[in-house]
């Protein structure tokens, strides 16, 4: 049942894909990037092959969305649970920002790339947190694509804690409860200052949001593969894009 629904939701493998076209461009996608331990298991690999290998992914996709006219690209790197996982799996994942930004933060730059993240940083290790602070101060001044990676990330503690500011600040008189609304709420969340997604991706099969964004994406178009994150390539993602074109986007209009 599962790969008949998602047979109807990547619809366009076997259709040509018009590279060149940048109407409609979705100005911000976001992209939950499943299925590296998968693909590991798979090949007879060690789970943290299948990290390595999507780091790669990352690169590819990020200049794929920077050449297509898209904005902002928010990529869940680590979630709250993910803590939950073996210690030497976190331990390896939280090594991964380093590798990948001292190997690619120099053609990100060049790319006009502009780094940000979002997350609770104060539970990431210090090195880790240095790097990521360190190519966002780099980027900071880029014009162009901004990267954004949701790292140690969860919607529903972002949820809450947005809650918790606009009540004390009621509570402290600084806010009256008639000025909350939905533009407020978004404007707390860790990703205030961007917009909502226009597109979520999701690979590797599983059709679930996984606490990801939940209020931003109330209304973007969401678009599931079976290709595992280390193998997503420039053509998966221009077949994501082509299949948003298609769509009409009513917001509960007609």
């Amino acid at each position: 049942m599962i790969k008949r629904l998602l047979g109807k939701l990547d619809r366009s493998s076997k259709k040509p894909v018009d590279l060149e076209r940048t109407d409609n461009v979705p100005r911000h996608v976001a992209i939950i990037m499943d299925g590296n331990g998968r693909w590991a298991k798979k090949r007879g690999l060690p789970r943290i092959a299948g990290h390595h290998s999507g780091m790669k992914a990352v690169k590819r996709v990020t200049l794929a969305a920077k050449a297509a006219g898209v904005e902002y690209l928010t990529l869940y790197a680590f979630s709250t649970e993910n803590w939950k996982r073996p210690k030497e799996e976190v331990d390896y994942l939280m090594k991964l920002p380093m590798e990948f930004l001292e190997l690619e933060l120099a053609d990100l730059i060049r790319n006009n790339v502009q780094v940000r993240m979002m997350g609770y940083t104060n539970e990431l290790p210090k090195q880790t947190l240095n790097a990521l602070e360190d190519a966002v101060r780099k980027t900071a001044s880029n014009t162009g694509l901004i990267l954004n990676f949701a790292l140690n990330y969860g919607s529903r503690r972002e949820m809450m804690e947005a809650v918790k500011q606009i009540a004390d600040d009621v509570q402290a008189g600084k806010l009256d409860c008639n000025q909350i609304d939905e533009q407020l709420m978004s404007t707390r969340l860790l990703s205030g200052d961007l917009p909502d997604p226009d597109l979520l991706i999701r690979t590797s099969g599983e059709i679930r949001l996984s606490n990801f964004m939940l209020w931003q994406l109330a209304y973007s178009e969401m678009w599931f593969t079976e290709v595992y994150w280390p193998e997503f390539s420039e053509e998966h993602f221009h077949e994501a894009l082509m299949e948003y074109k298609r769509r009409a986007r009513r917001y509960g209009g007609l």
